[in-house]
């Protein structure tokens, strides 16, 4: 278990879910923190709260990249790179979870709708450390 496994686990205990973990990790990276961002976050809570909509890790993550690289000024541009950066991410665990879980909706990745801190805790981090690599 590594740093990033130890701290998710803890945001996991505090009541976060994981799309708000997800920024939450990425926050403390900065050691900067955002709570108005962290509780818009949890609108991308367990499936949008229905357990029927994809998985926060994915909506998470997405908004991750987004965080890094999209528009956040209106002197701002967008990276150019933010499309190609989403659909990669996008791709990548909507094929690592219809392998390992068969579909990528909160419910295909925890069947009775409860995070679980092995599985959502797992994919979180693989999923963080993902993005971490296609943002450099």
């Amino acid at each position: 278990m590594n740093d990033t496994d130890i701290k998710i686990l803890k945001l996991a205990a505090e009541g976060f879910c994981c799309a708000q973990i997800m920024l939450k990790l990425a926050l403390d990276t900065q050691a900067c923190e955002n709570p108005g961002l962290i509780r818009a976050m949890s609108g991308l809570c367990h499936g949008f709260i229905s357990h029927q909509g994809p998985c926060g890790v994915v909506s998470g993550g997405t908004c991750l990249i987004a965080y890094y690289a999209g528009k956040g000024r209106a002197e701002d541009e967008a990276n150019d790179q933010l499309p190609l950066l989403l659909n990669e991410f996008e791709e990548w665990f909507r094929k690592l979870a219809e392998e390992r879980f068969g579909g990528s909706r909160c419910a295909d990745i925890v069947n009775d709708g409860r995070p679980d801190p092995q599985i959502c805790g797992g994919l979180l981090s693989e999923a963080f450390n993902y993005i971490l690599v296609l943002l450099t």
